[in-house]
């Protein structure tokens, strides 16, 4: 169902902002599999960490789903009675492949926790008490002032007992750090069969959409929205992952 990416192949003459279209959603698992070290483990150990802490008869959001990959996770390994996922993005051609990947998901696996797909904006998303949320690389693409509401908005509506599974690209507050890690990380990039020109495009593409944070700016974020605990579980290069309690 997904293509190879090409997107960033030729030479383009004007890079435009990166926007999650028809064209992203097509190759999307691909750019993401070849982009982000990492990200398999992630995404299946949000199931994990999600069936662990979610509490029967509740709901559980991914917000910023994207195609789903956490949300068909999640749907793998909880086992709770009575859950309920509900899925968010505000890209509708995202929405419309995420769809097709949850029914061929329950096309081939019976009795999965029943998952809905709405195209919406969290920033206006009215949530419901929940006992899991998951931001999985969503917060970096959200206007920094309006991080620190979203999560206030996230902790008021978790339960008590409930997490928030937070992934995100960081930056290091070192330069020596932030320079060889971003160096490597294009180096993974070029291993999975990107060029310069495609990782050079990418990159001026992306630098004006996604606005990263250093892992120590997230924990703190989250000790201000009120969380009780928030602690890093995965980290992969500049990619990783924290899991913060209400």
């Amino acid at each position: 169902m997904s293509d190879v990416d090409k997107l960033f192949a030729e030479p383009l003459p004007k890079v435009s902002d990166f926007v999650f279209d028809h064209d992203v959603a097509r190759v999307f698992p691909d750019m993401i599999k070849r982009s982000i070290p990492g990200y398999p483990t992630i995404v299946e150990n949000i199931g994990v960490i999600a069936a662990h802490h979610a509490q029967p008869d509740t709901l559980i959001y991914d917000l910023g789903c994207s195609l789903g990959a956490a949300t068909q996770s999640m749907r793998r390994h909880l086992r709770q009675d009575g859950c309920h996922i509900i899925a968010v993005d505000n890209a509708e051609a995202m929405v419309q492949r995420c769809r097709e990947y949850l029914s061929a998901q329950d096309s081939m696996v019976e009795e999965l926790v029943p998952a809905t797909v709405v195209q919406g904006d969290i920033l206006e998303l009215e949530l419901q008490p929940c006992s899991v949320v998951v931001l999985n690389f969503t917060l970096q693409f959200i206007a920094p002032e309006l991080r620190l509401p979203v999560l206030q908005r996230i902790r008021q509506a978790l339960l008590p007992g409930g997490i928030l599974i937070l992934s995100e690209k960081y930056r290091f507050e070192d330069p020596g750090t932030q320079h060889h890690l971003e160096q490597v990380h294009y180096a993974f990039k070029r291993a999975n069969g990107y060029s310069d020109l495609e990782i050079a495009q990418k990159r001026s593409a992306i630098e004006n959409v996604m606005l990263i944070d250093t892992q120590p700016a997230h924990l703190e974020r989250l000790q201000q929205a009120g969380f009780s605990l928030a602690y890093p579980w995965f980290q992969c290069l500049n990619f990783g992952s924290i899991v913060a309690h209400a």
